[in-house]
């Protein structure tokens, strides 16, 4: 894409064959024919049916579904139709978290307007802006919303709000000039790029791209190349499935060997088989983890994080970086006076005294020299202007008579009317009002310091009026820069008494009341928001396409910018090399006036260093950067739709302390998750173990599918759920991040798990040795019984590492509510005599109830013994610890 921004008028105008009279008819639509639609291009999508199947290309689905078929074969026709239905009620499941239809193509195609005002073969006409093509001239004016890029050929005091683009809020005034070096797009002002509003004057404007070749369409094509990461649970979950999987395969043959070469009929080998292959998968582990997930967005929710993805849920308490935006994020969006210059003396709003008239001159030129006003807390105008009434409203009131001051500013222009005036121009970059100020002409003006400062011949000190020495003009220049320095946007106030008409000429001759510097203010919940993430070990980097000075002075108030950070520009940016930026980045703490381009190669240079990187952002401009980010964070206030859609969370209240309770909640997420696992797989460990047992000991078959099936899908389940209901441990935000490079199995889970599905076998296979004195199906009963009691009881076990003397039951109702059901869906089944025939059990004996209970309790407590001693030995140490 050619940057028209460096070149002349008059060659941008030759180059697309046009002139200030426009197109012809017929230049026209062979440009439409040459450039195409001014529309965006959409990428194909996978229709719902080809997402659906997709669902079924996990290995261990496909084990599942191979288990069904032969359940079928043998007969076993409950199996066959239970293994379907979950498989089914999974890839529906896994089908409607892929479809959530991305709309950000859409949203941006919504941002064009729907006509578009040009000339062409001289005559001005209204088309739809589909119609717009390169070598137009677009007509613009207040309010109009900018259909295609273009250069600016006629300016009359155009101003633009490209916050969709830049992501910033204020106003660019425009200027039909030349520029001849390379500058970021928020300070390219001879152009102007599509969906952005005109807010003030007009313009004609030659178009220079149109559809995909815009600025915007760079964005959707970015969006279009740019790929969704998997979260580090899915990636886990992925290399976990595979190898169990491939474990299972392996087993399962050689079980299928082992039966058919002791002489076992095929089809009853297949039976073994496929039982240990049910009893082996954890069928409702993905389902446990999305509902678990689900719970998560829930409580987020409550807390004004609204999660899209719920995978994102879990990938929050991996963040080790948040790439945040200034504007409303990590500042309060709305400017406000933050110090003022005056007589010499630097005070705050509420130190101006009513009583000073100097004082009382500055307060006439903020109010009355002022076309915003401020209704029922609603602003309305320009909000440096309104920051000036806000600054009204602080100083002390006092009923001053003749004055007039003490009134509401709405009272105050009222009385003090406005008789001529010269608005805001960014070529002056002044604005004059004229009134009558006790009984005296008097012409209050405002306006930039470098064309101000040089049309005041006097300046004001208290009551005195003197003519301006150099010294004076030094100290003001001099705490002009001070002010900067500290990233606040300076406005110089003057005024002059004199009977005379308002003009361009007599802009001059002022005295000089002062200066206010404004800013907009970090949130105070920001600074103690980024200290506790520093705490968690999360590295906070600012990216604004606001102005260095701003961003670095906003940074160092909120904590992110400390000694030994630096800060660069997107030029700056462009210039490294992806070497060099991984060499300084853990050193950067802020990147001001970025692009979108500039946003995804920041994004990527921390992935490519193993880190999870969330990212925040409302703009259009943000949303390729919010797609590739691990957890990318939409502003639900400002927020634009484009990149609402492209994140995976929206902050319903634009706080970047709400990111930092989300992470909270996301590791307590992957807690509560991993805990779930270990629940489920030592579960499963003892069932394998048991029918391994069985099997090389030349036994019948413990389990039927339909028995683990519904140890899995039902019993296993409620205690799952209630293990993913545990609060949060208060501590959660004390420990770095988890290194995502670690999969969810690590090695002290594995022994866990190991020990514990162990232990609880000893309990079965000795109810199904005592079961099998009586009958293989009494043994059968028991084996069943046994597993899931102490499978129910296990779910105790695995809510926290603490034990459950410590932790107790009160702040996790659930999980005595899940006990109390599976106990009783268990209780159904061996005493209803209707479920008997479906689950393949027969009725038992009150001495063979109680070993059930003896033995399902017994892994229990032993695990909970082993708990409490671990919970002495911590205290003990953390005791020495403090004393030390």
């Amino acid at each position: 894409m050619k940057n028209y921004y460096l070149q002349p008028k008059a060659e941008v105008l030759k180059e697309f064959k046009t002139d200030a009279n426009g197109l012809t008819a017929e230049q026209a639509e062979k440009n439409l024919a040459k450039y195409g639609k001014n529309a965006l291009v959409e990428g194909k999508k996978k229709t719902v049916f080809q997402v659906f199947l997709e669902q079924f290309k996990d290995l261990m689905v496909i084990i599942l579904i191979i288990a069904a078929v032969i359940s079928a074969f043998t007969g076993e026709l409950e199996s066959t139709l239970v293994i379907i239905a979950v498989l089914i009620l999974n890839a529906v499941l896994g089908t409607v978290q892929h479809i959530k239809a991305e709309k950000s193509l859409a949203s941006l195609k919504s941002l064009s307007s729907p006509s578009a005002k040009v000339l062409r073969n001289g005559e001005k006409i209204e088309i739809d802006s589909t119609e717009v093509v390169p070598g137009d001239i677009m007509l613009l004016e207040a309010g109009d919303m900018v259909t295609a890029d273009g250069r600016i050929l006629d300016n009359f005091s155009l101003q633009v709000n490209e916050s969709s683009l830049t992501g910033e809020s204020t106003n660019i005034d425009k200027a039909d000039i030349d520029i001849d070096h390379e500058l970021p797009i928020g300070d390219r002002i001879n152009m102007v790029y599509s969906s952005s509003l005109v807010t003030y004057g007009r313009a004609n404007v030659l178009v220079t791209g149109t559809g995909m070749n815009t600025e915007i369409g760079k964005i959707a094509s970015l969006m279009n190349e740019t790929k969704e990461r998997k979260t580090p649970l899915q990636v886990s979950l992925d290399n976990f499935s595979s190898k169990l999987a491939t474990t299972i395969l392996i087993i399962c043959a050689a079980i299928l060997g082992l039966q058919i070469w002791r002489g076992q009929p095929l089809m009853d080998a297949l039976l073994f088989a496929v039982a240990l292959a049910v009893a082996a998968i954890p069928e409702a582990l993905s389902s446990i983890v999305t509902i678990v997930q689900a719970m998560g967005t829930q409580k987020m929710a409550k807390e004004n994080a609204i999660i899209k993805n719920l995978a994102a849920v879990e990938s929050l308490g991996s963040v080790s970086v948040i790439c945040s935006d200034k504007t409303g994020t990590l500042t309060q969006n709305k400017m406000t006076v933050e110090e003022i210059y005056i007589g010499g003396k630097v005070l705050k709003p509420n130190q101006l005294d009513l009583s000073n008239q100097l004082h009382r001159y500055l307060l006439y030129d903020a109010v009355l020299n002022n076309d915003s006003s401020i209704k029922d807390g609603k602003v309305i105008g320009d909000p440096t202007e309104s920051a000036l009434i806000e600054m009204y409203r602080q100083v002390p009131g006092i009923d001053l008579g003749n004055n007039q001051l003490g009134l509401s500013e709405e009272d105050l222009r009222d009385l003090l009317t406005r008789q001529q005036e010269i608005p805001f121009d960014s070529d002056r970059k002044l604005m004059s009002t004229k009134h009558l100020i006790h009984n005296e002409p008097t012409i209050f003006v405002k306006g930039a310091i470098d064309v101000l400062l040089d049309r005041c011949e006097n300046i004001r000190i208290d009551n005195e009026v003197r003519p301006m020495t150099a010294e004076d003009r030094k100290q003001i220049l001099a705490q002009n820069m001070h002010f900067s320095e500290n990233g606040l946007r300076v406005l110089t106030f003057a005024y002059k008494e004199k009977d005379e008409d308002l003009s361009l000429e007599t802009e001059n001759g002022f005295t000089f009341i002062g200066l206010v510097a404004e800013m907009d203010p970090p949130r105070e919940e920001s600074v103690v928001a980024v200290a506790r993430a520093k705490k968690a070990g999360i590295r906070t980097v600012m990216i604004t396409g606001d102005h260095k000075v701003t961003a670095v002075a906003i940074a160092k108030k909120i904590g992110i910018f400390t000694e030994g950070d630096t800060a660069v520009t997107g030029l700056e940016l462009d210039k490294m090399s992806d070497s060099e930026l991984e060499q300084k980045i853990d050193k950067i703490a802020v990147y001001a006036r970025v692009s979108p381009e500039n946003k995804i190669r920041i994004v990527k240079a921390w992935q490519n260093k193993d880190k999870i990187v969330s990212m925040t952002g409302d703009g259009v401009n943000d949303a390729p950067a919010l797609k590739k980010a691990d957890i990318g964070v939409a502003m639900g206030i400002t927020g634009t739709e484009v990149s609402k859609d492209a994140a995976s969370m929206i902050l319903a209240d634009d706080n970047f302390a709400t990111i930092i309770k989300a992470v909270a909640n996301g590791r307590t997420v992957f807690e509560n998750i991993k805990n779930a696992i270990m629940y489920l797989l030592s579960g499963n460990l003892s069932a394998i173990i048991t029918v391994l047992f069985a099997s090389i000991g030349g036994l019948p078959v413990p389990f039927v599918a339909v028995q683990l099936l519904f140890i899995n899908l039902v019993t296993d389940s409620l205690p799952a759920l209630a293990i993913g209901m545990e609060p949060g441990a208060p501590d959660v935000l004390d420990k770095k991040p988890r290194d995502p490079q670690v999969g969810i199995l690590d090695k002290s889970l594995v022994t866990k798990i190991t020990l514990q599905g162990a232990l609880i076998s000893i309990g079965v296979i000795a109810a199904f040795m005592l079961g099998l004195q009586t009958s293989p199906a009494v043994a059968t009963t028991m084996a069943f019984s046994t597993l899931t009691f102490a499978r129910l009881l296990h779910g105790f076990n695995c809510r926290s590492q603490h034990s459950i003397f410590k932790i107790g039951f009160k702040n996790n109702w659930y999980s005595l509510a899940a006990f109390g059901l599976g106990t009783l869906l268990l209780a159904a089944i061996l005493f209803i005599p209707g479920l008997h025939s479906l689950f393949a059990v027969t009725p038992l004996t009150n001495t063979q109830f109680i070993w059930i209970g003896v033995l399902a309790l017994i892994p229990t407590v032993i695990i909970q013994i082993v708990k409490t001693i671990n919970d002495s030995k911590q205290h003990v140490e953390k005791e020495v610890s403090n004393v030390r």
